[in-house]
């Protein structure tokens, strides 16, 4: 089932950061869902069974300086080992598109490493629609 996560999702998102190569701690997930939560420009959404997550898509309604319509950023988005293939991930996907389109998004756009392990990750991309078109640049400060 689709829904809106919440702060007590915390703990069963630790598993899914950890897909994304970003181990934390249940505590430090719920510090920043709530930092999150408190920003209306966000949204999150799990899709839950049996009571336990097994996917989540995590973005932000953003505005450009070379367009007129807001996209939407992808920030975090997986889906546990164990329900790949379920169709879960689409599923998501398309809740991150219909929530871009209710905020007159007119596209969504996401960065994944250019690492080999992240080649088949990439290919599921490109059947959600999206296209590789641009590589990200990171500095820490």
């Amino acid at each position: 089932m689709l829904r809106e996560a919440n702060t007590r999702d915390a703990e069963a998102l630790v598993p899914l950061m950890k897909i994304l190569g970003y181990p934390t701690t249940a505590e430090k997930m719920r510090t920043r869902m709530e930092r999150i939560f408190s920003k209306e420009e966000y949204q999150t959404f799990v899709w839950e069974e049996n009571e336990k997550l097994s996917g989540m898509i995590g973005m932000r309604l953003s505005y450009a300086y070379h367009t007129d319509e807001p996209h939407v950023r992808v920030i975090a988005f997986a889906v546990i080992e164990d329900s790949q293939g379920k169709g879960i991930g689409g599923k998501l996907m398309k809740a991150a598109e219909q929530w871009g389109k209710a905020n007159e998004a007119a596209t969504v756009m996401l960065n994944s490493g250019n690492r080999k392990e992240r080649e088949a990750t990439h290919e599921i991309y490109r059947h959600y629609g999206f296209e590789g078109t641009a590589t990200g640049f990171y500095k820490h400060i």
